[in-house]
C-alpha cells in the first residue's frame, strides 16, 4: 500500500508537500480535495481538516506540510535537499510573509489595506532577491528544501498582480521564480486531478 496525500492543487502548503514526495520518488495516492466539501476520510484522519494531510499505510498521519517534506526526503533525498536548510528564512516565509500575502490577496476577508501589506511583503522579497544575487538558489548552487518550501508562496504573491510584480526591482527573484514555474517537477506536481467525493452536508 502507498501513502495517501489529501491535497488541494492551488494550496502553496500542498504544493511543497507534493513536490517533496515526487522528488523523493515516494509512490503515493493523490486525493484532490474540494475545500468547500471535504471528504469523510480527510476529516477522520485529521480533525483540523486542512491540506495537506498524508496518511501512511500503518495509519500514522502527518498533517503539516514541512513535516511531510522531511518525512519524504528522509526516505530518499536524491537532490540533497535536506543539506543546509535555512530555518529562519522558512519561518519568515510561513509567518510574516504569509501574513502579508493573505492581507494583500484577500483584503475584504481580513479588513486590511492591501497596499500596506503588499509593501511589507515586497520588503521581505527584497531580502530573497539579495540572497539570490549571491547564489542561483536559496539553498546555494542547486535547488533545495528552502527553495521548495518558499517558492509556492512567492508564486502566489506574484500572481496577485503580475504586471506590478514584473516591474519591481527583483531581477534575481523573478529569474528564480520563472525557473521553478518552468520546471518539470512543478509541472508534475500541478497535474490536475478530479476532486474526491465530498462529505454530505459540509
Amino acid at each position: 500500500m502507498n501513502p495517501t496525500l489529501y491535497s488541494f492543487r492551488r494550496c502553496p502548503y500542498a504544493m511543497r508537500a507534493r513536490m517533496a514526495l515526487i522528488i523523493s520518488g515516494t509512490p503515493f495516492e493523490l486525493v484532490e480535495v474540494k475545500l468547500s466539501a471535504k471528504p469523510e476520510a480527510l476529516l477522520a484522519a485529521s480533525p483540523k481538516a486542512t491540506v495537506p494531510v498524508l496518511v501512511l499505510p500503518d495509519g500514522r498521519v502527518i498533517d503539516e506540510s514541512l513535516d511531510i517534506m522531511h518525512w519524504a526526503l528522509a526516505r530518499h533525498d536524491p537532490g540533497n535537499w535536506l543539506a543546509g536548510i535555512d530555518q529562519p528564512r522558512i519561518a519568515t516565509n510561513d509567518g510574516a510573509f504569509k501574513h502579508h500575502l493573505d492581507r494583500t490577496k484577500y483584503p475584504q476577508r481580513h479588513g486590511s489595506d492591501p497596499v500596506v501589506h503588499r509593501a511589507a511583503g515586497l520588503a521581505i522579497l527584497a531580502g530573497l532577491d539579495a540572497r539570490l544575487a549571491a547564489a542561483p538558489h536559496l539553498g546555494g548552487a542547486s535547488p533545495g528544501f528552502t527553495d521548495i518550501a518558499v517558492f509556492p508562496f512567492v508564486r502566489q504573491f506574484a500572481a496577485i498582480d503580475p504586471g506590478w510584480f514584473a516591474a519591481q526591482p527583483l531581477r534575481h527573484l523573478q529569474h528564480w521564480l520563472a525557473g521553478h514555474l518552468a520546471s518539470p517537477l512543478f509541472a508534475t506536481a500541478m497535474a490536475r486531478q478530479p476532486a474526491a467525493p465530498s462529505q454530505p452536508g459540509l
